[in-house]
Protein backbone atom coordinates (compact mmCIF):
# COMPACT_ATOMS: atom_id res chain seq x y z
CA UNK A 1 0.00 0.00 0.00
CA UNK A 2 1.52 3.23 -1.18
CA UNK A 3 -0.87 5.12 1.35
CA UNK A 4 0.26 6.09 4.56
CA UNK A 5 -1.60 4.31 7.71
CA UNK A 6 -2.71 6.96 10.48
CA UNK A 7 -3.11 5.52 13.34
CA UNK A 8 -5.28 7.82 16.06
CA UNK A 9 -7.04 7.12 19.54
CA UNK A 10 -10.70 7.37 19.11
CA UNK A 11 -12.80 10.27 21.30
CA UNK A 12 -15.96 9.62 22.82
CA UNK A 13 -17.20 11.46 19.84
CA UNK A 14 -16.57 8.31 17.59
CA UNK A 15 -18.86 6.28 19.24
CA UNK A 16 -21.46 6.11 16.61
CA UNK A 17 -18.35 5.81 14.20
CA UNK A 18 -17.39 2.47 16.00
CA UNK A 19 -20.22 1.25 16.40
CA UNK A 20 -21.28 1.61 12.58
CA UNK A 21 -17.39 0.32 11.60
CA UNK A 22 -17.56 -2.66 14.41
CA UNK A 23 -20.84 -4.12 12.98
CA UNK A 24 -19.63 -4.07 9.63
CA UNK A 25 -16.10 -5.75 9.61
CA UNK A 26 -17.50 -8.21 12.21
CA UNK A 27 -20.53 -9.33 9.74
CA UNK A 28 -17.92 -9.11 6.85
CA UNK A 29 -15.39 -11.36 8.76
CA UNK A 30 -17.68 -13.94 10.06
CA UNK A 31 -21.59 -13.68 8.69
CA UNK A 32 -21.09 -15.95 6.18
CA UNK A 33 -20.05 -18.76 8.68
CA UNK A 34 -22.74 -18.36 11.47
CA UNK A 35 -26.20 -18.40 11.27
CA UNK A 36 -28.34 -15.35 10.69
CA UNK A 37 -30.17 -15.05 13.95
CA UNK A 38 -27.06 -15.93 15.86
CA UNK A 39 -25.38 -12.43 13.99
CA UNK A 40 -28.14 -10.29 14.25
CA UNK A 41 -28.12 -10.88 18.43
CA UNK A 42 -24.58 -10.94 18.88
CA UNK A 43 -24.61 -7.62 16.63
CA UNK A 44 -27.62 -6.24 18.38
CA UNK A 45 -25.78 -6.02 21.83
CA UNK A 46 -22.12 -5.72 20.60
CA UNK A 47 -22.10 -2.92 18.38
CA UNK A 48 -24.85 -0.51 19.55
CA UNK A 49 -24.51 3.10 20.05
CA UNK A 50 -24.55 2.69 24.39
CA UNK A 51 -22.24 -0.23 24.33
CA UNK A 52 -19.68 1.47 22.40
CA UNK A 53 -20.25 4.76 24.48
CA UNK A 54 -19.81 2.53 27.60
CA UNK A 55 -16.70 0.95 26.29
CA UNK A 56 -15.12 4.36 25.06
CA UNK A 57 -14.96 5.39 28.59
CA UNK A 58 -14.36 2.07 31.02
CA UNK A 59 -11.06 2.39 32.74
CA UNK A 60 -8.16 0.75 31.00
CA UNK A 61 -10.13 0.55 27.72
CA UNK A 62 -8.74 2.11 24.27
CA UNK A 63 -9.66 2.11 20.71
CA UNK A 64 -7.38 2.85 18.36
CA UNK A 65 -8.04 3.81 14.42
CA UNK A 66 -6.20 3.61 11.47
CA UNK A 67 -7.02 5.78 8.58
CA UNK A 68 -5.39 5.74 5.13
CA UNK A 69 -6.21 9.08 3.26
CA UNK A 70 -8.73 10.17 5.70
CA UNK A 71 -11.55 7.00 5.39
CA UNK A 72 -11.47 4.71 8.49
CA UNK A 73 -9.82 1.52 7.07
CA UNK A 74 -9.95 -0.44 10.30
CA UNK A 75 -9.79 -0.62 14.23
CA UNK A 76 -8.62 -2.12 17.67
CA UNK A 77 -9.82 -2.61 21.07
CA UNK A 78 -7.17 -3.22 24.07
CA UNK A 79 -8.60 -3.31 27.49
CA UNK A 80 -7.21 -4.05 31.11
CA UNK A 81 -8.51 -6.44 33.56
CA UNK A 82 -9.88 -9.94 33.07
CA UNK A 83 -8.28 -12.76 31.31
CA UNK A 84 -8.42 -16.37 31.79
CA UNK A 85 -6.71 -18.13 34.46
CA UNK A 86 -4.62 -19.85 31.80
CA UNK A 87 -3.21 -16.48 30.61
CA UNK A 88 -0.23 -16.08 32.66
CA UNK A 89 1.66 -12.69 33.47
CA UNK A 90 1.48 -10.37 36.10
CA UNK A 91 0.34 -6.84 33.90
CA UNK A 92 -1.99 -8.25 31.37
CA UNK A 93 -4.02 -6.18 28.30
CA UNK A 94 -6.35 -7.82 26.42
CA UNK A 95 -6.25 -7.37 22.26
CA UNK A 96 -10.30 -7.66 22.17
CA UNK A 97 -10.79 -6.50 19.01
CA UNK A 98 -8.89 -5.86 15.53
CA UNK A 99 -10.38 -5.54 12.30
CA UNK A 100 -10.00 -4.10 9.10
CA UNK A 101 -12.48 -2.75 6.75
CA UNK A 102 -12.43 -5.21 3.43
CA UNK A 103 -11.11 -3.17 1.00
CA UNK A 104 -7.98 -2.77 3.51
CA UNK A 105 -7.39 -6.36 4.66
CA UNK A 106 -4.12 -7.72 3.16
CA UNK A 107 -2.95 -4.00 2.69
CA UNK A 108 -1.12 -3.11 6.00
CA UNK A 109 -4.12 -1.74 7.90
CA UNK A 110 -3.72 -4.93 10.51
CA UNK A 111 -0.14 -4.77 11.05
CA UNK A 112 0.18 -1.12 11.72
CA UNK A 113 -3.18 -1.48 14.25
CA UNK A 114 -1.00 -4.57 15.91
CA UNK A 115 1.99 -2.31 16.10
CA UNK A 116 -0.02 0.61 17.71
CA UNK A 117 -1.18 -2.03 20.15
CA UNK A 118 1.85 -2.87 21.14
CA UNK A 119 3.37 -0.05 21.32
CA UNK A 120 0.28 0.79 23.35
CA UNK A 121 0.43 -1.87 25.97
CA UNK A 122 4.58 -1.56 26.27
CA UNK A 123 3.42 2.37 27.08
CA UNK A 124 1.25 1.14 29.79
CA UNK A 125 3.83 -1.18 31.68
CA UNK A 126 2.01 -4.24 29.89
CA UNK A 127 3.85 -7.22 30.15
CA UNK A 128 1.55 -9.95 28.34
CA UNK A 129 -0.99 -9.05 25.59
CA UNK A 130 -3.62 -11.90 25.21
CA UNK A 131 -6.39 -12.63 22.98
CA UNK A 132 -9.35 -14.71 21.81
CA UNK A 133 -9.25 -15.84 18.02
CA UNK A 134 -12.60 -18.18 16.51
CA UNK A 135 -10.88 -21.72 15.92
CA UNK A 136 -12.64 -21.34 12.51
CA UNK A 137 -10.55 -18.91 11.78
CA UNK A 138 -7.38 -19.87 10.15
CA UNK A 139 -6.86 -16.44 8.38
CA UNK A 140 -7.01 -14.59 11.78
CA UNK A 141 -4.85 -17.26 13.83
CA UNK A 142 -2.10 -17.03 10.95
CA UNK A 143 -1.75 -13.39 10.92
CA UNK A 144 -1.79 -13.56 15.13
CA UNK A 145 1.26 -16.48 14.39
CA UNK A 146 2.92 -14.10 12.73
CA UNK A 147 2.61 -11.58 15.08
CA UNK A 148 4.60 -14.08 17.83
CA UNK A 149 1.28 -15.02 19.61
CA UNK A 150 1.04 -18.77 20.62
CA UNK A 151 -1.88 -20.47 21.86
CA UNK A 152 -1.91 -20.97 25.49
CA UNK A 153 -5.71 -22.83 25.88
CA UNK A 154 -9.66 -22.37 24.49
CA UNK A 155 -12.69 -20.10 25.68
CA UNK A 156 -15.99 -19.90 25.16
CA UNK A 157 -17.35 -17.33 23.15
CA UNK A 158 -21.71 -17.07 22.73
CA UNK A 159 -22.51 -15.18 19.50
CA UNK A 160 -26.03 -15.15 19.64
CA UNK A 161 -27.44 -18.13 21.98
CA UNK A 162 -24.53 -20.37 20.09
CA UNK A 163 -21.33 -21.37 22.06
CA UNK A 164 -18.42 -21.25 19.91
CA UNK A 165 -14.90 -22.43 20.69
CA UNK A 166 -12.13 -19.18 21.04
CA UNK A 167 -8.56 -19.98 20.63
CA UNK A 168 -6.63 -17.83 23.84
CA UNK A 169 -3.31 -16.63 22.14
CA UNK A 170 -0.61 -14.86 23.73
CA UNK A 171 2.53 -13.05 23.44
CA UNK A 172 4.92 -11.13 25.62
CA UNK A 173 5.63 -7.65 25.10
Amino acid sequence: MTETIEIRRASAADGELLASLGARTFFDSFGEDNRPESMAAYMASAFSSEMLAAELVEQGSVFLIAEVEDAVAGYARLREGRSPEQVPGRRLVELARLYAQRGYIGKGVGSALMQACLDEARGRGCDSIWLGVWSENQRGIDFYRRWGFSEVGTQVFHLGDEAQSDLVMQRPI
